[in-house]
Protein backbone atom coordinates (compact mmCIF):
# COMPACT_ATOMS: atom_id res chain seq x y z
CA UNK A 1 0.00 0.00 0.00
CA UNK A 2 1.37 3.50 -0.59
CA UNK A 3 0.86 6.28 1.14
CA UNK A 4 -1.53 8.04 -1.42
CA UNK A 5 -3.86 4.76 -0.47
CA UNK A 6 -3.11 5.45 2.99
CA UNK A 7 -4.09 9.00 3.17
CA UNK A 8 -6.88 8.41 1.23
CA UNK A 9 -8.54 5.43 2.94
CA UNK A 10 -7.58 6.78 6.68
CA UNK A 11 -7.74 10.75 6.46
CA UNK A 12 -11.16 10.90 7.80
CA UNK A 13 -11.13 8.48 10.40
CA UNK A 14 -7.80 9.74 11.28
CA UNK A 15 -8.99 13.55 11.65
CA UNK A 16 -12.32 12.94 12.88
CA UNK A 17 -10.26 10.76 15.86
CA UNK A 18 -7.92 14.01 16.00
CA UNK A 19 -11.36 16.63 16.00
CA UNK A 20 -12.72 14.91 18.99
CA UNK A 21 -9.46 14.74 20.71
CA UNK A 22 -8.72 18.20 20.51
CA UNK A 23 -11.73 19.89 19.93
CA UNK A 24 -10.38 22.23 17.64
CA UNK A 25 -10.82 21.74 13.44
CA UNK A 26 -7.67 24.15 12.34
CA UNK A 27 -5.47 22.34 14.67
CA UNK A 28 -6.54 19.16 14.28
CA UNK A 29 -6.07 19.24 10.74
CA UNK A 30 -2.81 21.01 11.06
CA UNK A 31 -1.87 17.85 13.05
CA UNK A 32 -2.76 15.38 10.34
CA UNK A 33 -1.12 16.75 7.74
CA UNK A 34 2.28 16.88 9.46
CA UNK A 35 1.58 13.35 10.47
CA UNK A 36 0.92 13.09 6.70
CA UNK A 37 4.26 14.85 5.87
CA UNK A 38 6.41 13.18 8.62
CA UNK A 39 4.86 9.45 6.91
CA UNK A 40 6.10 10.63 3.45
CA UNK A 41 9.66 11.45 4.74
CA UNK A 42 9.89 8.39 7.46
CA UNK A 43 8.29 5.71 5.82
CA UNK A 44 10.05 5.12 2.65
CA UNK A 45 13.64 4.96 4.12
CA UNK A 46 12.37 2.95 7.53
CA UNK A 47 9.43 0.92 5.93
CA UNK A 48 5.24 1.44 6.46
CA UNK A 49 4.29 0.75 10.40
CA UNK A 50 2.49 -2.81 11.07
CA UNK A 51 -0.78 -0.44 11.81
CA UNK A 52 -0.62 3.12 9.65
CA UNK A 53 -3.55 4.67 11.47
CA UNK A 54 -2.62 4.25 14.68
CA UNK A 55 1.00 5.28 13.50
CA UNK A 56 -0.65 8.53 12.14
CA UNK A 57 -3.01 8.99 14.92
CA UNK A 58 -0.11 8.76 17.68
CA UNK A 59 2.64 10.99 15.71
CA UNK A 60 -0.07 13.85 14.97
CA UNK A 61 -1.61 13.38 18.57
CA UNK A 62 2.32 14.14 19.74
CA UNK A 63 2.56 17.10 17.21
CA UNK A 64 -0.66 18.86 18.55
CA UNK A 65 0.40 18.60 22.23
CA UNK A 66 3.85 20.18 21.36
CA UNK A 67 1.98 22.61 19.55
CA UNK A 68 -0.15 23.13 23.08
CA UNK A 69 2.97 23.11 25.07
CA UNK A 70 4.39 25.53 23.01
CA UNK A 71 2.13 27.85 23.26
CA UNK A 72 1.61 27.72 27.05
CA UNK A 73 -2.09 26.54 26.72
CA UNK A 74 -1.97 22.92 27.18
CA UNK A 75 -4.05 22.95 30.93
CA UNK A 76 -6.45 25.35 29.60
CA UNK A 77 -6.98 23.04 26.06
CA UNK A 78 -7.03 19.96 28.38
CA UNK A 79 -9.81 21.91 30.85
CA UNK A 80 -12.15 22.66 27.75
CA UNK A 81 -12.19 19.43 26.28
CA UNK A 82 -13.12 17.79 29.70
CA UNK A 83 -15.87 20.26 30.24
CA UNK A 84 -16.95 21.09 26.67
CA UNK A 85 -16.17 17.89 24.55
CA UNK A 86 -17.35 14.40 26.78
CA UNK A 87 -17.49 12.43 23.10
CA UNK A 88 -14.01 13.22 23.01
CA UNK A 89 -12.98 11.05 25.59
CA UNK A 90 -16.32 8.56 25.70
CA UNK A 91 -17.24 7.13 22.99
CA UNK A 92 -19.72 4.12 22.70
CA UNK A 93 -17.84 1.60 19.80
CA UNK A 94 -20.66 -0.83 20.05
CA UNK A 95 -22.55 1.58 18.24
CA UNK A 96 -19.77 3.97 16.30
CA UNK A 97 -16.65 2.12 15.68
CA UNK A 98 -15.14 4.88 14.66
CA UNK A 99 -15.91 8.79 15.32
CA UNK A 100 -16.49 9.55 11.88
CA UNK A 101 -20.33 9.69 12.39
CA UNK A 102 -19.52 12.09 15.26
CA UNK A 103 -17.37 14.38 12.62
CA UNK A 104 -20.61 14.12 10.07
CA UNK A 105 -23.42 15.17 12.62
CA UNK A 106 -20.78 18.05 13.82
CA UNK A 107 -20.70 19.52 10.64
CA UNK A 108 -24.46 19.33 10.10
CA UNK A 109 -25.24 21.41 13.42
CA UNK A 110 -28.45 23.66 12.09
CA UNK A 111 -26.25 26.67 12.90
CA UNK A 112 -24.34 26.39 9.84
CA UNK A 113 -25.73 26.87 6.59
CA UNK A 114 -26.66 23.93 4.92
CA UNK A 115 -23.54 24.52 1.62
CA UNK A 116 -21.37 25.10 5.20
CA UNK A 117 -22.24 22.27 6.23
CA UNK A 118 -21.84 19.83 3.42
CA UNK A 119 -18.83 21.66 2.44
CA UNK A 120 -16.93 21.13 5.64
CA UNK A 121 -17.69 17.41 6.06
CA UNK A 122 -16.64 16.87 2.23
CA UNK A 123 -13.12 18.75 3.37
CA UNK A 124 -12.72 17.38 7.01
CA UNK A 125 -14.44 13.64 6.68
CA UNK A 126 -13.96 12.97 2.83
CA UNK A 127 -10.67 14.75 2.48
CA UNK A 128 -11.57 16.43 -0.55
CA UNK A 129 -9.33 19.87 -1.30
CA UNK A 130 -11.50 22.83 -1.93
CA UNK A 131 -10.86 22.58 -5.67
CA UNK A 132 -12.91 19.61 -5.53
CA UNK A 133 -15.45 20.51 -3.28
CA UNK A 134 -16.13 23.82 -5.67
CA UNK A 135 -16.32 22.07 -8.85
CA UNK A 136 -19.06 19.66 -7.13
CA UNK A 137 -20.93 22.72 -6.16
CA UNK A 138 -20.52 24.38 -9.37
CA UNK A 139 -18.74 27.65 -7.74
CA UNK A 140 -15.06 29.69 -7.62
CA UNK A 141 -12.83 27.75 -5.63
CA UNK A 142 -11.96 31.26 -3.47
CA UNK A 143 -16.22 31.43 -2.85
CA UNK A 144 -15.75 27.70 -1.31
CA UNK A 145 -12.73 28.54 0.87
CA UNK A 146 -14.46 31.63 2.42
CA UNK A 147 -17.39 29.13 2.85
CA UNK A 148 -15.32 27.20 4.80
CA UNK A 149 -13.25 29.68 6.77
CA UNK A 150 -16.82 30.70 8.14
CA UNK A 151 -18.21 27.26 8.63
CA UNK A 152 -15.33 26.51 11.02
CA UNK A 153 -15.33 29.48 12.81
CA UNK A 154 -18.69 29.40 13.58
CA UNK A 155 -18.42 25.51 15.32
CA UNK A 156 -15.89 27.23 17.21
CA UNK A 157 -17.50 30.70 18.39
CA UNK A 158 -21.08 28.92 18.91
CA UNK A 159 -19.00 25.99 21.05
CA UNK A 160 -20.67 23.20 18.62
CA UNK A 161 -19.80 20.20 20.24
CA UNK A 162 -18.81 17.06 18.64
CA UNK A 163 -21.03 14.25 19.03
CA UNK A 164 -24.13 12.59 17.54
CA UNK A 165 -27.60 14.40 18.67
CA UNK A 166 -29.76 13.19 20.86
CA UNK A 167 -33.06 11.03 18.85
CA UNK A 168 -35.61 13.97 19.31
CA UNK A 169 -32.87 16.14 16.93
CA UNK A 170 -32.02 13.16 14.32
CA UNK A 171 -34.88 13.80 11.73
CA UNK A 172 -34.12 17.90 11.54
CA UNK A 173 -30.13 16.89 11.07
CA UNK A 174 -30.17 13.88 8.67
CA UNK A 175 -31.30 16.15 5.34
CA UNK A 176 -27.65 17.46 5.66
CA UNK A 177 -25.95 14.27 6.60
CA UNK A 178 -27.68 12.93 3.75
CA UNK A 179 -26.68 15.43 0.90
CA UNK A 180 -23.38 15.18 2.42
CA UNK A 181 -23.05 11.51 1.78
CA UNK A 182 -24.04 11.79 -1.28
CA UNK A 183 -21.73 14.37 -2.62
CA UNK A 184 -19.10 11.65 -1.13
CA UNK A 185 -20.31 9.08 -3.10
CA UNK A 186 -20.77 11.41 -6.21
CA UNK A 187 -17.42 12.26 -6.35
CA UNK A 188 -16.26 8.48 -5.37
CA UNK A 189 -18.29 7.26 -8.39
CA UNK A 190 -16.18 9.68 -10.74
CA UNK A 191 -12.90 7.35 -10.22
CA UNK A 192 -12.14 7.42 -6.34
CA UNK A 193 -12.95 4.00 -4.70
CA UNK A 194 -11.91 4.99 -1.09
CA UNK A 195 -14.52 7.67 -1.57
CA UNK A 196 -17.26 5.56 -2.67
CA UNK A 197 -16.34 3.21 -0.19
CA UNK A 198 -16.82 5.74 2.48
CA UNK A 199 -20.10 7.14 1.55
CA UNK A 200 -21.24 3.56 1.18
CA UNK A 201 -20.10 2.85 5.47
CA UNK A 202 -21.93 5.83 6.21
CA UNK A 203 -25.30 4.94 4.32
CA UNK A 204 -24.74 1.57 6.61
CA UNK A 205 -24.22 3.22 9.59
CA UNK A 206 -26.65 5.53 8.97
CA UNK A 207 -28.95 3.11 7.98
CA UNK A 208 -28.59 1.29 11.63
CA UNK A 209 -29.02 4.39 13.62
CA UNK A 210 -32.23 5.06 11.82
CA UNK A 211 -33.51 2.38 10.64
CA UNK A 212 -36.98 3.88 10.34
CA UNK A 213 -36.04 6.53 8.01
CA UNK A 214 -37.02 5.73 4.00
CA UNK A 215 -34.67 8.25 2.58
CA UNK A 216 -32.02 6.57 4.04
CA UNK A 217 -32.64 3.40 3.09
CA UNK A 218 -33.23 4.96 -0.27
CA UNK A 219 -30.10 6.98 -0.16
CA UNK A 220 -27.89 3.32 0.39
CA UNK A 221 -30.22 1.54 -2.41
CA UNK A 222 -29.39 4.31 -4.57
CA UNK A 223 -25.53 4.34 -4.05
CA UNK A 224 -25.46 0.15 -3.84
CA UNK A 225 -27.02 0.39 -7.27
CA UNK A 226 -24.94 2.21 -9.10
CA UNK A 227 -21.74 0.97 -7.41
CA UNK A 228 -22.68 -2.18 -8.28
CA UNK A 229 -21.47 -1.53 -11.88
CA UNK A 230 -18.27 0.42 -11.01
CA UNK A 231 -15.67 -2.69 -12.38
CA UNK A 232 -17.93 -2.31 -16.04
CA UNK A 233 -17.80 1.94 -16.02
CA UNK A 234 -14.20 1.62 -17.07
CA UNK A 235 -12.35 -0.25 -19.46
CA UNK A 236 -8.59 0.12 -19.30
CA UNK A 237 -9.15 3.59 -18.19
CA UNK A 238 -11.71 4.30 -20.73
CA UNK A 239 -15.33 5.27 -19.65
CA UNK A 240 -17.85 2.92 -20.88
CA UNK A 241 -21.34 4.41 -21.26
CA UNK A 242 -24.27 2.14 -19.79
CA UNK A 243 -25.69 0.91 -22.59
CA UNK A 244 -22.17 -0.93 -23.69
CA UNK A 245 -21.18 -1.77 -20.19
CA UNK A 246 -20.40 -5.72 -19.88
CA UNK A 247 -23.56 -7.08 -17.66
CA UNK A 248 -21.57 -9.92 -16.40
CA UNK A 249 -19.09 -7.84 -14.67
CA UNK A 250 -21.63 -5.82 -12.67
CA UNK A 251 -22.23 -6.98 -8.90
CA UNK A 252 -25.44 -8.91 -8.27
CA UNK A 253 -24.72 -9.52 -4.78
CA UNK A 254 -24.95 -5.47 -4.45
CA UNK A 255 -27.96 -5.20 -6.87
CA UNK A 256 -29.90 -7.75 -4.56
CA UNK A 257 -28.65 -5.66 -1.13
CA UNK A 258 -29.47 -2.43 -2.92
CA UNK A 259 -32.92 -3.55 -4.19
CA UNK A 260 -33.68 -4.80 -0.90
CA UNK A 261 -32.90 -1.62 0.62
CA UNK A 262 -35.68 -0.24 -2.14
CA UNK A 263 -37.88 -2.41 -1.01
CA UNK A 264 -37.63 -1.30 2.89
CA UNK A 265 -38.00 2.41 1.89
CA UNK A 266 -41.03 1.68 0.15
CA UNK A 267 -42.44 -0.49 3.15
CA UNK A 268 -42.05 2.91 5.01
CA UNK A 269 -44.11 4.59 2.34
CA UNK A 270 -40.60 6.14 1.34
CA UNK A 271 -41.50 8.45 -2.00
CA UNK A 272 -38.92 11.24 -1.00
CA UNK A 273 -35.87 12.15 -3.95
CA UNK A 274 -33.53 9.43 -2.54
CA UNK A 275 -36.02 6.79 -2.69
CA UNK A 276 -37.15 7.94 -6.50
CA UNK A 277 -33.62 7.77 -7.51
CA UNK A 278 -33.39 4.42 -6.53
CA UNK A 279 -36.06 3.12 -8.11
CA UNK A 280 -34.75 4.49 -11.09
CA UNK A 281 -31.17 2.77 -10.44
CA UNK A 282 -33.10 -0.16 -10.20
CA UNK A 283 -35.01 -0.06 -14.00
CA UNK A 284 -31.30 0.41 -15.06
CA UNK A 285 -30.35 -2.67 -13.79
CA UNK A 286 -33.22 -4.20 -15.43
CA UNK A 287 -32.58 -5.81 -19.16
CA UNK A 288 -34.75 -4.21 -21.21
CA UNK A 289 -35.08 -0.86 -19.13
CA UNK A 290 -38.51 0.36 -18.98
CA UNK A 291 -38.04 3.79 -20.49
CA UNK A 292 -41.56 4.83 -19.67
CA UNK A 293 -40.90 4.02 -15.98
CA UNK A 294 -37.95 5.45 -15.62
CA UNK A 295 -39.04 8.90 -17.98
CA UNK A 296 -42.43 8.70 -14.99
CA UNK A 297 -40.21 8.99 -11.97
CA UNK A 298 -37.82 11.18 -13.35
CA UNK A 299 -41.11 13.53 -14.01
CA UNK A 300 -41.69 12.92 -10.68
CA UNK A 301 -38.54 13.60 -9.07
CA UNK A 302 -38.26 16.84 -10.57
CA UNK A 303 -41.29 18.16 -9.80
CA UNK A 304 -40.47 17.12 -6.18
CA UNK A 305 -36.81 18.72 -6.50
CA UNK A 306 -37.23 21.61 -8.93
CA UNK A 307 -33.74 20.41 -10.19
CA UNK A 308 -32.99 21.20 -14.15
CA UNK A 309 -30.14 18.39 -13.72
CA UNK A 310 -33.13 15.89 -12.59
CA UNK A 311 -34.99 17.47 -16.08
CA UNK A 312 -31.86 17.21 -17.87
CA UNK A 313 -31.71 13.38 -16.93
CA UNK A 314 -35.09 13.13 -17.48
CA UNK A 315 -34.24 14.19 -21.25
CA UNK A 316 -32.29 11.33 -21.79
CA UNK A 317 -35.30 9.38 -20.64
CA UNK A 318 -37.63 11.14 -23.44
CA UNK A 319 -35.64 10.75 -26.25
CA UNK A 320 -35.80 6.92 -25.76
CA UNK A 321 -39.69 6.62 -25.42
CA UNK A 322 -40.27 10.25 -27.87
CA UNK A 323 -37.67 10.58 -29.44
CA UNK A 324 -34.34 13.08 -29.86
CA UNK A 325 -36.12 16.04 -31.22
CA UNK A 326 -38.46 15.90 -27.98
CA UNK A 327 -35.53 15.34 -25.34
CA UNK A 328 -33.85 18.45 -27.48
CA UNK A 329 -36.83 20.63 -26.57
CA UNK A 330 -36.51 19.84 -22.96
CA UNK A 331 -32.28 20.71 -22.77
CA UNK A 332 -32.66 23.92 -24.37
CA UNK A 333 -34.91 25.17 -22.05
CA UNK A 334 -32.68 24.34 -18.89
CA UNK A 335 -29.93 27.26 -19.07
CA UNK A 336 -26.58 25.40 -17.45
CA UNK A 337 -24.48 26.84 -18.95
CA UNK A 338 -21.41 25.58 -17.28
CA UNK A 339 -22.58 21.76 -16.69
CA UNK A 340 -20.05 19.68 -18.57
CA UNK A 341 -23.14 17.08 -18.80
CA UNK A 342 -26.03 19.42 -20.53
CA UNK A 343 -23.45 19.95 -23.37
CA UNK A 344 -22.39 16.09 -23.54
CA UNK A 345 -26.26 15.26 -23.97
CA UNK A 346 -27.12 17.90 -26.33
CA UNK A 347 -24.16 16.63 -28.46
CA UNK A 348 -25.44 13.14 -28.49
CA UNK A 349 -28.79 14.41 -28.94
CA UNK A 350 -27.95 16.74 -32.10
CA UNK A 351 -25.82 14.26 -33.88
CA UNK A 352 -28.95 11.81 -33.52
CA UNK A 353 -30.98 14.52 -35.01
CA UNK A 354 -28.04 14.35 -38.06
CA UNK A 355 -27.16 18.14 -37.15
CA UNK A 356 -23.31 17.14 -37.22
CA UNK A 357 -21.95 21.04 -37.10
CA UNK A 358 -23.98 21.60 -34.14
CA UNK A 359 -23.22 18.32 -32.53
CA UNK A 360 -19.84 18.78 -32.98
CA UNK A 361 -19.74 22.63 -31.12
CA UNK A 362 -21.36 21.15 -28.34
CA UNK A 363 -18.94 17.97 -27.80
CA UNK A 364 -16.22 20.48 -27.92
CA UNK A 365 -17.97 22.68 -25.58
CA UNK A 366 -18.34 19.79 -23.13
CA UNK A 367 -14.62 18.74 -23.34
CA UNK A 368 -13.56 22.46 -22.88
CA UNK A 369 -16.00 22.21 -19.43
CA UNK A 370 -14.52 18.64 -18.15
CA UNK A 371 -10.81 18.10 -16.66
CA UNK A 372 -11.61 14.75 -15.27
CA UNK A 373 -9.16 12.58 -18.46
CA UNK A 374 -11.06 9.36 -18.54
CA UNK A 375 -14.42 11.87 -19.59
CA UNK A 376 -12.16 14.32 -22.19
CA UNK A 377 -10.89 10.83 -23.49
CA UNK A 378 -14.77 10.00 -24.35
CA UNK A 379 -15.31 13.59 -25.88
CA UNK A 380 -12.78 13.15 -28.08
CA UNK A 381 -13.42 9.73 -29.27
CA UNK A 382 -17.33 11.10 -29.94
CA UNK A 383 -15.74 13.64 -31.91
CA UNK A 384 -13.45 11.24 -34.43
CA UNK A 385 -16.67 9.11 -34.71
CA UNK A 386 -18.48 11.94 -35.72
CA UNK A 387 -15.85 13.29 -38.16
CA UNK A 388 -15.41 9.65 -39.99
CA UNK A 389 -18.92 8.86 -39.66
CA UNK A 390 -21.28 11.27 -39.91
CA UNK A 391 -25.11 10.35 -39.51
CA UNK A 392 -27.08 11.20 -42.47
CA UNK A 393 -30.08 12.97 -42.57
Amino acid sequence: MTLDQVFREEWGRVLAGLISFLGNFDLAEEAAQEAFAIAAERWPRDGMPANPRAWLMTTARNRAIDRIRREGVLAAKSGLLAEDHPAAVATDASTFPDERLELIFTCCHPALATEAQVALTLRTLGGLTTDEIARAFLVPERTMAQRLVRAKRKIKAAGIPFRVPPSHLLGERIEAVLAIVYLIFNEGYGGRDELAAEALWLGRALAELLPDAPEVHGLLSMMLLHDSRRDARFDDGELVLLDDQDRSRWIPEQIAAGRAELERALALGGRGGYVLQAAIASLHAETPCDWERIAALYEELSILSGSPVVELNRAIAVAETEGPAAALRIVDQLGLEDFRYLHSTRAELLRRLGRTEEARDAFHRARSLTDDGAERRFLERRLTELAANPPSG
